[in-house]
């Protein structure tokens, strides 16, 4: 499968090739986002719960966890009495476990059918996973499914630069060329860190998520750009 086909795909051919991708790097995965991030993913996600929790009390659920930090995060949020978090591959909620050391639920699973009833949770939440989803308007429909009316769904993500951003000239060749060289040098992985840039061009604009958000009925929609316009915090509250 090649490295442009990985960031193209949709339906169960990414989910195929998303499993797969990380449990190649879920070792190093949490090396990888500091080193591109200069550890500010820390900071995102604590700003990110901190939004989540601004509602009902409860317990909140964490898609797309990885190994656990957005859980973690929202784990020490006032009002959050347990986390939930769900990933569909196993290596990294074994890491997530480990690093967790029994504070929440951790779950492997499919976040297009969730294994939970209807308004379940106080909240819910994923940081960097909704642009691998092999269909992100049924992944929204299913978090405002599963998340109570008042509570919030609150993503985390990575967005593409605006055409014309001054940025755009200094960042894309960071993206591009300088995240899958360390991705081959820190994780041995050079096809996992060229998907990773490619999937963000293919992904939706600031705009183009709050639209769906719009379309699975969440209202009082929001965002919040971070990282000089390279990240968002997008909001919306369940009717």
């Amino acid at each position: 499968m090649s490295e442009i086909s990985g960031a193209e795909l949709s339906g169960d051919e990414r989910r195929a090739y998303v499993r797969e991708m990380f449990a190649r790097i879920a070792r190093r995965y949490d090396l990888m986002n500091t080193l591109m991030t200069g550890g500010m993913h820390y900071r995102w996600r604590t700003r990110a719960a901190r939004i989540a929790a601004a509602g009902p009390p409860g317990i909140a659920l964490d898609i797309a966890t990885g190994t656990g930090d957005f859980a973690i995060a929202l784990s020490r949020q006032p009002g959050i009495r347990g986390v939930v978090g769900l990933d569909i591959v196993p290596q990294m909620v074994q890491m997530a476990r480990a690093k967790s050391k029994g504070r929440m639920g951790l779950v492997v699973g499919d976040a297009l059918s969730l294994p939970f009833p209807d308004n379940t949770f106080c909240c819910a939440t994923s940081g960097f996973g909704l642009r691998n989803m092999p269909d992100v308007h049924a992944t929204l429909a299913e978090l405002a499914r599963a998340v109570q009316p008042g509570g919030k769904v609150v993503i985390l993500e990575i967005i593409p630069l605006r055409q014309g951003s001054p940025l755009r000239p200094l960042f894309r060749p960071y993206f591009h060329w300088l995240v899958p060289l360390a991705g081959q040098l820190v994780a041995g992985d050079r096809r996992a860190y060229t998907y990773l840039p490619r999937s963000v061009d293919h992904f939706l604009t600031r705009e183009g998520v709050r639209e769906l958000f719009g379309a699975v009925g969440l209202k009082d929609t929001g965002s919040q750009l971070l990282a000089f316009g390279t990240v968002a915090i997008h909001w919306g509250v369940v009717a």
